[in-house]
């Protein structure tokens, strides 16, 4: 038993196998198939990363039953052709080297098929209900077409029992096609897959019995079920027991979820931001656990083994899934285990990177790994053959993975950072309430680098001087972005403050604030400014509101805008700020119309540009130099510091 987690590190009986402990990594999209889901060696690396976390159970994400109609991300694993059995026992070889057991999700995407994608000139439904964005023709299955989508599951689970694998789960949550069939507030039919629960639940039992026909027991059931849907006449957790205490004499575990993926106002619970609470499925998973016979796993923004050892504890649920906390840090559990909890990654939930790029069909990532989705290239970090003397300028996020990174690879490191603490701008923005997974991980970065073996020199200035005194062979300028201020009258007025001074509380503004700035750290100020401190916040732009905060991940958008909503903070798009009084902000829209908001306090929030403040005196004093993070061309984001310095640090 260990000493630190025991309930996280017993083993579970799961159907006919046994699995070592109670992680379970949840589905995952990570497009790194080929444009026809075969199986590729990434794909392969990408497992065995998985696998080596010592989770004891991986479900790969949303697999199509049906490629002519229910496919719903580009980049999906193909399971629908005999001919992908080789490859895809490629997958379950190595998920079992590890000692891990192997799963995927099977999916018909419903309404919410991408229509990119489809071959058919309709999605398919269990009634007519088009979404926006998705097929405006939306067909009400027919008998056929129901008994033809009920083989297609079988059928995949059949491949996927040839190629070894050990469970199948069955996507019924979120509003696809499976819960669909099951929800009052999508199924209108009027023949036996309609009207009474009885009939509502008819096709996903179908889909269940008709595996268990063509497979026996050579193969395990997962199903993945939304414990309220949360929309007016959804499903809701009492629905979800009633339907379970039926499906249960064919299933092995139930994973509980909640929300919907085809409506913005809940999809956010299925992909939970950091502005979601943690562990907010638990309640739902609980209450099921005490009604049916199988067991529970849970699932939703459970970030560390704190947390799920707690929820274990409790007897809350039986198994606990993530994948983000385990993409982050693919040693946790290993860690944790050996009671090094200090040194684990923290997750920022952002999205940013491991949703939004799988979401438009590129290969998986991650903002604070950058070695995500390059396993087969940086499973680990090898020392370099020829060590060197390397010098890193700024002690920000680019610089402090630089320097990490470096040290790895045995070289001798010196980093040069002007001010008191290392951290760049991560310290200031991180105050607000729903700000703690970033403040977290700044700590963490932090601690890390001031401990990873670099010569840290703060409170110093670089100077080609002093950089070439400690003759490096090598040079990494990470100087970073500073706020953009455009030249507008009254700009520099005592009422005017910056986004960071604001976000950091430098400067505390009146109670009614201008916030300049539509982007996403704009809306984020104001949004902490409303919730945190109470004040009355309006936002204006050039831009019209639809566009506000567009770089986003749509689910933390929409969460985001729907705060926004609740803490009464005032959008104005479609304006440009013209002028600052000392009481107010004139504003002027597209037609030359002017207007005055009344404000104590403006909030200039117009975005970053490189920081090339003695940037070109640097450049090049040194042949082999590299510019890393912010102050590069690329995107100001803490995904593109990392990924820019991780890549730049692997290679010398």
């Amino acid at each position: 038993m260990n000493p630190y987690y025991p309930h996280v590190f017993s083993p579970i009986k799961v159907g006919k196998h046994t699995l070592k402990n109670r992680i379970q990594f949840s589905p995952m999209v990570s497009c790194l198939s080929t444009a026809y889901g075969e199986v590729t060696t990434e794909y392969v690396d990408f497992i065995g990363m998985q696998a080596r976390t010592g989770a004891a159970l991986i479900t790969i994400g949303a697999t199509s039953v049906d490629e002519d109609t229910g496919t719903d991300f580009p980049g999906e694993l193909c399971v629908t052709r005999d001919a992908c059995i080789g490859g895809l026992s490629r997958i379950s070889e190595m998920a079992h080297r590890y000692g891990a057991k192997i799963s995927a999700e099977l999916c018909h995407a419903g309404r919410n098929a991408d229509p990119d994608i489809l071959r058919t000139p309709y999605a398919l439904a269990a009634s007519p209900l088009p979404l926006p964005g998705r097929k405006r023709y939306v067909k009400e299955m027919e008998i056929p077409e129901i008994d033809h989508v009920v083989k297609q599951y079988a059928d995949c689970a059949d491949r996927l029992r040839k190629a070894d694998f050990d469970m199948v789960m069955i996507h019924g949550a979120h509003g696809n096609l499976v819960g669909s069939f099951l929800s009052p507030a999508f199924n209108f039919r009027n023949d036996i897959y309609g009207g009474s629960f009885e009939n509502r639940m008819r096709f996903p039992l179908e889909i269940l019995e008709a595996i268990r026909d063509k497979c026996g027991d050579g193969i395990g059931i997962e199903y993945r079920i939304s414990g309220d849907e949360l929309i007016p006449n959804g499903t809701r957790v009492e629905d979800a027991i009633r339907f379970l205490q039926v499906a249960q004499k064919y299933i092995d575990s139930v994973v509980v979820s909640r929300g919907l993926i085809v409506d913005r106002d809940y999809e956010f619970y299925t992909q939970p931001p950091y502005y979601n609470e943690y562990c907010h499925n638990v309640p739902y998973a609980e209450r099921i656990k005490g009604e049916i016979d199988i067991p529970v796993a849970t699932v939703g923004s459970i970030k560390n083994v704190e947390m799920a050892e707690k929820i274990l504890a409790e007897n809350k649920a039986d198994i606990v899934a993530m994948a983000r906390a385990l993409m982050c840090d693919p040693e946790m559990l290993k860690k944790a285990g050996r009671g090094e909890t200090d040194t684990i990654k923290p997750c920022l939930r952002c999205l940013q990177v491991c949703n939004l790029t799988t979401a438009a069909g590129r290969p998986i990532s991650c903002a604070v790994s950058p070695a995500l989705g390059n396993e087969g290239k940086y499973s680990e970090i090898r020392r370099a053959d020829s060590p060197k003397k390397a010098v890193v300028v700024g002690g920000g996020v680019a610089g402090m993975m630089a320097a990490q990174t470096l040290v790895r690879r045995g070289h001798e490191t010196v980093l040069f950072e002007q001010e008191d603490r290392l951290g760049g701008r991560l310290p200031d923005i991180c105050g607000y309430s729903f700000k703690d997974d970033l403040r977290q991980y700044t700590e963490w970065d932090i601690r890390t680098t001031m401990r990873c073996g670099a010569k840290i020199l703060l409170n110093t200035k670089a100077t080609p001087e002093r950089i070439l005194k400690e003759a490096p062979d090598v040079l990494y300028l990470a100087t970073g972005a500073k706020l953009f201020t455009p030249d507008i009258p009254g700009i520099d007025g005592e009422n005017v403050t910056d986004v960071i001074s604001a976000d950091s509380g430098r400067v505390k503004t009146g109670r009614r604030v201008v916030v300049c700035g539509g982007g996403m750290s704009g809306l984020e100020c104001a949004l902490g400014l409303a919730m945190d401190e109470g004040r009355d916040v309006t936002v204006v732009d050039i831009l019209e509101t639809k566009d506000f905060a567009s770089e986003i991940f749509a689910a933390t958008r929409n969460m985001l805008f729907m705060l926004l909503k609740k803490h009464n903070v005032r959008l104005i798009g479609g304006h440009k700020a013209e002028r600052i009084l000392p009481d107010g902000v004139v504003i002027m829209d597209r037609s030359w119309k002017r207007t005055t908001l009344p404000c104590d306090t403006v909030v200039t929030a117009f975005g970053m540009v490189s920081n090339r403040d003695g940037f070109d005196e640097l450049l090049w004093i040194v042949p082999e130099t590299y510019a890393i993070g912010d102050c590069g061309d690329g995107r100001k984001s803490i995904g593109n510091a990392n990924y820019t310095a991780f890549h730049n640090t692997v290679i010398v």
